[in-house]
């Protein structure tokens, strides 16, 4: 019976080819969209879940809110680690990262053997605690994980790293120099296997922190935060009552610290701050702002919608049609019973048709699916294989295959084995044209979810366009940034950036490593007003050393006061702030004003126009710019077209100062642009999937407007006989469906315009989603409906009137 079934259904196949490959055709795109969403679900949820013990492992983190703003925090003082492992027995471990470009030393470097004479640029160094090395359970290709970074002055290398410098030899031993540095020498004492590319630690050079202090007392010191601390909980240990003891850490240690040094902070803390336990498998899809390069749950969430909606589309195709179709199979179903089929065999009859149409689907999906993952790849920014070897990935094709087609047919079976065998052979039912409701529905909800997926594309667009050509407060084009410049010494640096300030295509140059761009350098110090730091509580800003021409390089603008004066000894202790900074310390008159942090009072000789030097999704904040060189980055500005030419003049000036050493560049506006990458792919993506659901719901679209043609073909040739016009009968034709297209647009705008508000939520600086997104979509979604129907429908109005009235 089962083969009766099947060669039925090819049969069916057979004779109704376009609705076949209709029904497969976007059955199989939808399977290759879900396919690809999946892989890219499953790698954003697989993040730091292959670490051996990654179920007990766990980052410190807190929350501090006070006059209904949240701050979230995953930095910590150096003595935090030690005050865990001494206070919570619960815990087996404790170790110290360094995220943060604190010395000009973690991120990134020149670096060479100390037997070679010519740097590299190398990326992700940061500094580590052996413990570290013990609570991943990395694996070794050379040397003793337990005493890898137990002494001064050690380094463990990834494979990678080790193959790049030493190939073909064992490295641990061997000594490297970071920027040419005598007092930052490093002895190799492990190699270990690369890291997992789904992880947050993505760090190729693990520096000791053994004997390491940046400055005198920093290991002893709560009142900086530089370290991620990491937690190994001891088997069977409870996070939740692990974080429910947490607040100690605040009455015996931060409280007592704050009172000492008179900080008002000290007041609040117990109140308003608090301490969680955060496990490592959720760093990369939390929204804590730790400057880590995060996915977003909430895409994750959105994406898997948008996969199940596009399948949902596909199916409505399946189910319209079979059931619009059903006129045309009434006799059989008729014929069937008559002859003694229960309508339990039709209904498995019927879905073994729509099985066959789902594993054609299935396999036709995953070979699209497959061709197209590079293309996803670079979209999406990943390397997402399909795991052609793994064990579930045929039993999951299989069990899909199954599920697929028995959701999309059982509507049909049920619908289709329900005609009534004597009204069907008297010709009394034509349910195909009766019954179309549901199919009006179907449609409706087809479009809807189209056109919810245009208007998001179009306000993530319009979102991207305004952040990317949004004026931030400095001038980002044809600036040249010169990284690397670490490894001169101080006076090369700035005689390289006297001499490239003379070449006649440079209008300034600039020695700074803090930069209004990511990568670069940050340093977060509390400013208060002086003589009232231990009143008032502080004031949270970056405090940044800049050059005198820091601001011309940059093209930014003093709105009161003067720049820094090289010449003026005066100028070490004096700063300029941003007007936020001005703002937040209620100073009217700033310019003379003395502010402290607590450690120097600083006179106030500028206020700078405010400009973004972090994400727009962010308030501007303070800043305070001291004189000084920071000289691991030289900034040029440009003033020529002939960018090729000026880079060419650069060229020549580096090699005076480090002809070993290959000169590396970027340009500020490519900078500026990666750090809204995300942006970016989420639009790129978005605007796959809409196009993906729309070109699926036309496919439905111009089949049922083919068979609503076949139904009224003979009413049009007697129209036509009777001097309809081609334009009336196409208008006849095409209407009903336009109305199902705007019915959807009513639907779907107000849906669309809450969604895409509550995604423009996180950004500070956003635009307001405008009448014109929405006339735009309605006039997209009527043009591709209009497009689609038109076909059908000018083809059934132009027939010849003869042929379908022949018969008669």
């Amino acid at each position: 019976m089962l083969k009766n079934y099947f060669l039925i259904a090819l049969r069916q196949l057979r004779k109704e080819r376009m609705y076949a490959a209709v029904k497969i055709g976007g059955f199989a795109l939808s399977i290759a969209a879900c396919l690809l969403i999946t892989l890219y679900i499953l790698d954003e949820l697989s993040y730091d879940t292959s670490w051996a013990a990654a179920g007990r492992l766990y980052r410190l983190t807190s929350e501090f809110r006070l006059d209904g703003r949240v701050e979230t925090n995953a930095d910590w003082s150096a003595p935090m680690a030690a005050a865990l492992k001494d206070n919570f027995p619960e815990i087996e471990a404790v170790g110290r990262l360094m995220p943060h470009d604190l010395a000009g030393v973690t991120e990134s470097n020149e670096i060479r053997r100390t037997d070679r004479q010519e740097n590299t640029y190398a990326e992700h160094f940061t500094f580590a605690d052996q413990s570290i090395l013990d609570m991943l359970q990395v694996s070794m290709v050379y040397g003793d994980r337990a005493h890898a970074l137990t002494g001064p002055m050690t380094m463990v290398i990834t494979k990678k790293q080790a193959d790049k410098f030493f190939p073909g030899e064992n490295p641990v031993g061997k000594t490297m120099i970071l920027n040419n540095d005598p007092k930052k020498t490093y002895t190799v004492t492990g190699v270990i296997n690369d890291l997992p590319a789904n992880s947050h630690i993505r760090y190729d050079f693990f520096l000791t922190l053994k004997e390491y202090a940046f400055w005198p007392g920093e290991q002893q010191y709560w009142g900086a935060s530089n370290y991620y601390t990491y937690m190994l909980l001891k088997p069977g240990a409870s996070a939740a009552k692990l974080q429910a003891h947490l607040p100690l850490i605040i009455t015996k240690y931060y409280i007592p610290f704050l009172k000492q040094a008179g900080d008002k902070l000290a007041d609040l803390m117990e109140e308003h701050a608090r301490l969680f336990v955060q496990p490592i498998s959720r760093i990369h899809l939390s929204t804590l702002d730790d400057e880590l390069p995060h996915g977003d749950i909430r895409f994750v969430w959105l994406f898997a919608a948008v996969a199940c909606f596009i399948l949902l589309i596909a199916g409505i195709n399946f189910i319209n049609l079979s059931t619009a179709k059903s006129a045309n199979r009434a006799k059989e179903v008729g014929l069937r019973k008559v002859v003694g089929s229960l309508r339990s065999s039709l209904i498995q009859q019927f879905l073994m048709e729509s099985m066959v149409f789902s594993f054609l689907s299935i396999a036709l999906g995953v070979l699209l699916a497959w061709l197209i993952l590079p293309w996803f790849n670079t979209l999406t920014a990943k390397s997402l294989t399909i795991p052609w070897e793994a064990w579930w990935l045929l039993p999951a094709i299989l069990i899909a295959a199954v599920v697929i087609g028995i959701l999309a047919g059982i509507y049909p079976a049920l619908y289709l084995s329900a005609f009534k065998p004597i009204e069907v052979l008297k010709g009394r039912l034509s349910r195909g044209t009766k019954s179309a409701f549901l199919r009006n529905g179907l449609v409706v909800f087809q479009f809807t979810t189209s056109i919810i997926l245009i208007i998001g594309t179009l306000v993530i667009y319009g979102q991207m366009h305004f952040i990317l050509n949004r004026e931030p407060g400095f001038d980002k084009d044809q600036v040249v940034v010169i990284r690397g410049t670490g490894a001169l010494t101080n006076d090369q640096v700035r005689t390289f950036r006297n001499e490239l300030a003379g070449l006649p295509q440079v209008s300034s140059a600039s020695v700074s490593d803090y930069l209004p761009v990511w990568g670069t350098r940050r340093d977060g110090n509390d400013f208060y007003l002086a003589g009232r730091n231990k009143i008032d509580l502080g004031i949270n800003a970056q405090f940044w050393t800049v050059d005198d021409s820091y601001l011309k390089t940059l093209g930014m603008h003093l709105v009161a006061g003067r720049n820094f004066n090289s010449n003026l000894l005066a100028d070490s202790q004096n700063v300029i702030i941003n007007q936020a900074l001005a703002s937040q310390l209620h100073l009217k008159e700033p310019l003379g004003k003395k502010i402290t942090n607590g450690w120097a009072d600083l006179t106030i000789i500028g206020v700078i126009q405010d400009f973004n030097y972090e994400s727009m999704r962010d308030n501007i904040r303070g800043l305070v710019m001291r004189p000084g060189y920071s000289s691991s980055i030289v900034s040029a500005k440009l003033h020529t077209k002939d960018t090729k030419g000026a880079l060419s003049a650069i060229d020549k000036v580096w090699r005076k100062f480090a002809p070993a050493q290959p000169i590396r560049y970027t340009f500020l506006d490519e900078n500026f642009a990666a750090m809204y990458a995300d942006v970016q792919r989420t639009g790129g993506i978005f605007t796959s999937f809409a196009l993906l659901a729309i070109v699926i719901a036309c496919l439905g679209l111009f089949a049922l407007s083919a068979f609503m043609a076949e139904q009224r073909y003979k009413e049009i040739g007697i129209r036509k006989v009777l001097g309809a016009s081609v334009a009336s009968i196409t208008s006849l034709l095409s209407k009903d469906f336009i109305l199902l297209v705007l019915l959807a647009f009513l639907i779907a705008s107000p849906i669309a315009w809450w969604g895409m508000n509550k995604w423009l939520q996180d950004f500070a600086y956003r635009i307001h989603i405008s009448a014109w997104v929405f006339v735009a979509t309605a006039l997209i979604s009527m043009l591709i409906a209009l497009f689609t129907i038109s076909f059908q429908s000018i083809k059934a109005a132009m027939t010849n009137p003869v042929k379908s009235l022949k018969s008669e």
